[in-house]
């Protein structure tokens, strides 16, 4: 484990305002295990031929994705968008 943490980035209820409750959970669930991965975090996602910047992964079996941005000098994963396809 990490002392890594995650935030949404602008707000919770501005990045979950309209979505399933199961998704914001799944979305939840999936920053915890990337800000598990602590300095790791970098290379997760999209695009896979760099590290750094803000990256994509998929949801709920590319039902959607998030896009994050991992900040090791704040040890913190922030979620900065959420696109549902429903």
């Amino acid at each position: 484990m990490t002392d890594w943490t995650w935030d949404y980035n602008p707000s919770a209820e501005y990045l979950t305002s309209g979505l399933p409750l199961g998704v914001a959970a799944e979305v939840e669930r999936l920053a915890t295990e990337l800000a598990a991965l602590g300095h790791d975090s970098v290379k997760v996602g999209r695009p896979i031929d760099r590290e750094g910047g803000l990256r994509e992964f998929d949801l709920m079996g590319g039902r959607g994705f998030i896009s994050f941005l991992a900040v090791p000098r704040h040890e913190c994963v922030y979620v900065c968008n959420i696109t549902w396809y429903g």
